[in-house]
């Protein structure tokens, strides 16, 4: 039987895909494209925040009341939901934002489309983008860029001692429970081919700091992948997310696929119907509640049961 455990409540589809989406690599540059230095704004007093973890550190900061409005993927804390919405983080219109008053714009790596980022940074109000990562050293970054661009440094600097050391402790503990199990994270799966997370994305990360091993890391970013490729992967696990308060891909669906099924030519997790479902913005995130979701992951990683167990 699959375990499944809905950790947090999601409410738009889209806002999962975003925290796919975003891009991954260092800062280059400061201002209009991202931060490389610690910037501080010269008024922050209207925030505008573009990325679910940048406002959620907004609000681990206690500097929710600079908040004037944020994207859709911005869904916690619940509080954030009473705040005007500007649109979908990566579908951005410059009078969306702009049109709310900010004295400063705080955007997630990945916001755009370009030509939005392209007129917002040559608009008047300051825009600052806060580089992505999936690591616990991108997280600590995301935590002191924000503190740094609202001029609240040392505050910043504590959030981020507390979380480094949340984290360091929920990834030790997680070397010790998982078992280096092999995990599947099917993004999506349409006509029947599988659109699964490679190496250097969200989902291999936080497979990673859980204790796990992804399964399709031999690639990069997300890829549809063939029938053969997932049988070769031999997955124990397959990991997916919730999706707009349902559940995406029905079970039965899922196990019925030919690369999945328990046959003997399918894989230890379609033999042992072993599927995890969690939240995507919490389990992908790589924010403030990460050391959380990383707990979460290992927990259940450790409670599954291989077709060889």
């Amino acid at each position: 039987m699959p375990i499944h455990r809905d950790r947090r409540p999601i409410r738009l589809a889209r806002v999962l895909f975003a925290v796919c989406a975003i891009g991954f690599f260092a800062g280059v540059a400061p201002r209009s494209a991202v931060a490389q230095s610690l910037e501080r704004f010269p008024d922050a007093s209207r925030l505008v925040s573009i990325g679910g973890a940048i406002t959620e550190i907004v609000y681990a900061l206690g500097e929710e009341d600079r908040l004037i409005a944020r994207d859709t993927t911005s869904t916690y804390p619940e509080a954030a939901g009473a705040l005007p919405d500007v649109g979908y983080m990566r579908a951005l219109s410059p009078e969306g934002v702009l049109s709310v008053g900010p004295s400063a714009v705080l955007a997630a790596e990945g916001s755009g489309p370009p030509a939005t980022m392209s007129v917002l940074e040559k608009a008047t109000v300051p825009l600052i983008l806060v580089p992505e990562g999936y690591d616990r050293e991108a997280i600590l970054r995301k935590i002191r860029i924000t503190g740094a661009a609202l001029g609240v440094a040392a505050k910043a600097e504590k959030l981020a001692g507390k979380v480094d050391a949340d984290l360091q402790a929920a990834e030790d503990a997680a070397k010790a429970m998982s078992g280096g199990k092999r995990v599947l994270f099917i993004l999506s799966m349409q006509g029947g081919r599988i659109l699964a997370a490679g190496s250097g994305t969200a989902a291999d990360g936080v497979v990673r700091m859980a204790g796990g091993t992804n399964a399709m890391s031999a690639f990069p970013g997300y890829r549809q992948v063939s029938e053969e490729a997932v049988m070769m992967a031999q997955p124990d696990v397959i990991l997916m997310m919730e999706r707009g308060g349902g559940t995406g891909i029905a079970e039965d669906e899922l196990f019925a696929h030919p690369a999945i099924a328990g046959t003997p030519a399918g894989t230890p997790a379609g033999k042992s119907r072993t599927l995890l479902r969690m939240d995507g913005a919490y389990l992908l995130g790589f924010g403030p509640r990460t050391a959380s979701a990383v707990r979460d992951l290992s927990a259940m990683l450790a409670e599954t049961k291989t077709a060889t167990d």
